[in-house]
């Protein structure tokens, strides 16, 4: 494909944004080459700088679950334009979505609104730690929950693309309270607690890992973080950033019926528009302020905009039915890509919770560790990732990214990506 524009605007990117790029995973470090600049979406297609047609499985990394230019999100977003951009107050529509995530999601009983993930997950550990009374946290190696100091220690995503967990700027006070477990290990979780519960103020995890790839709980691991933090009064949080109204309309907290006492969401929430969210037990709401002593606010939390888009994509996903069509068309698709990388006699597997997959280039059947992920071929990998876009299908550019399934990705979209698939494997062999 002809990509003459991208590599002219990443040209004249590095003189002014560092890296080229407004976020590291953009940069394509972990595949080479230079990135796309993409100008329109339509559907379940991306159209690039040149033209380009892409099938998309990145959905501006889950949020487009109904993919891009959905109808009914961009006539609320209209209807809202009519009215004002934001008004540093509070609105009506607000405490409609408010409600409504409060009842799709019983764990959350109070809620606040807030621009990104990463505001959620930073505020929701303020929270916690105010609640507790406690200092020390615990997350998990291959967990990434924003760029918080505290958190990005053996964190996924971007940080594992460019080989580098830890992060410059980062003091060594702040990352000596935050304790890091292997994901999906229920004897490392039991052990530590036995020893060191009684001072954890929150446990911090992604219900299904996303950013070391997908790598869903494996039975009892959730259920024992459930217990060991009810044991030591511990606050246990989802990260549902990515899976929360994703996996399932309750989130992965209803696919695995284990309820934290507080949430993390994003992404999803706003139609594809910047914003965040955390919300949980009344008793631990409560100590937000204005009414409590923990201290959080933001001028654009809240945005019109970001709420009418949200509204707009909560009416759609809660109508019968959505997810199953979704859960079906993601099955289809792994299990066609898996056949093709058989026939071709490529090292493959797959996991898929609801619209959420992996894809690991690897002899194992199934992966379910951090150590399993890191073991995989990246260079397999690469291959794959190049052959696939040279071929109108767009993946996320790092073997460390789940990949997502929009509802309108349909038939022909699928048989495009298994035609391209089938080429990117014989590449691979050939090797």
């Amino acid at each position: 494909m002809n990509n003459e524009n991208s590599r002219n605007l990443y040209d004249l990117a590095l003189q002014y944004i560092p890296g080229g790029v407004n976020s590291p995973v953009r940069a394509f470090k972990g595949v080479g080459g230079n990135p796309l600049f993409f100008k329109a979406g339509q559907g379940a297609f991306l159209i690039d700088a040149d033209d380009n047609r892409y099938v998309d499985y990145v959905g501006a990394w889950g949020p487009l679950i109904l993919g891009h230019c959905n109808e009914k999100v961009v006539s609320a977003l209209q209807s809202q334009l009519q009215q004002g951009l934001g008004y540093g107050a509070s609105t009506e529509a607000e405490v409609e979505i408010a409600r409504k995530i409060c009842e799709l999601v019983p764990s959350i009983e109070k809620i606040r609104l807030v621009t990104s993930g990463t505001e959620a997950t930073m505020s929701a550990i303020r929270v916690a730690r105010g609640f507790t009374g406690r200092d020390k946290i615990v997350k998990f190696e291959g967990c990434y929950h924003g760029h918080v100091d505290g958190l990005l220690v053996k964190a996924g995503s971007g940080a594992l693309t460019l080989g580098e967990p830890d992060s410059l700027g980062v003091p060594k006070a702040y990352t000596d309270l935050t304790h890091v477990l292997p994901y999906n290990d229920i004897e490392a979780v039991e052990a530590f607690f036995a020893k060191n519960g009684d001072e954890i103020a929150c446990v911090i995890v992604e219900p299904v890992a996303g950013n070391m790839n997908c790598v869903p709980p494996v039975p009892g691991f959730l259920q024992s973080l459930r217990e060991v933090c009810t044991q030591h009064g511990s606050v246990l949080i989802f990260d549902e950033v990515m899976t929360g109204f994703r996996v399932a309309l309750g989130g992965a907290q209803s696919v695995y019926q284990v309820s934290p006492d507080m949430t993390t969401l994003g992404k999803v929430i706003g139609g594809g528009l910047p914003v965040g969210a955390f919300g949980g037990r009344k008793d631990i709401m409560d100590m937000v302020a204005p009414i409590g002593a923990v201290y959080q606010a933001g001028t654009l939390s809240g945005s019109p905009l970001a709420v009418a888009a949200g509204l707009a994509m909560l009416e759609v996903i809660t109508e019968p039915g959505f997810y199953a069509k979704l859960d079906a068309r993601a099955k289809t698709l792994l299990e066609g890509l898996q056949q093709r990388a058989d026939a071709a006699g490529v090292p493959f597997s797959t996991n898929q919770v609801g619209a959420m997959f992996g894809c690991f280039f690897t002899e194992e059947n199934k992966v379910t560790k951090f150590s399993q992920v890191m073991q995989c071929n990246v260079e397999s990998f690469q291959s794959y990732f190049h052959t696939m876009l040279d071929n109108g299908v767009y993946l996320a550019p790092s073997a460390f990214e789940a990949g997502f399934i929009s509802s309108a990705h349909g038939d022909t979209e699928i048989q495009l990506t298994l035609d391209a698939a089938e080429k990117a494997f014989s590449q691979i062999n050939s090797k």
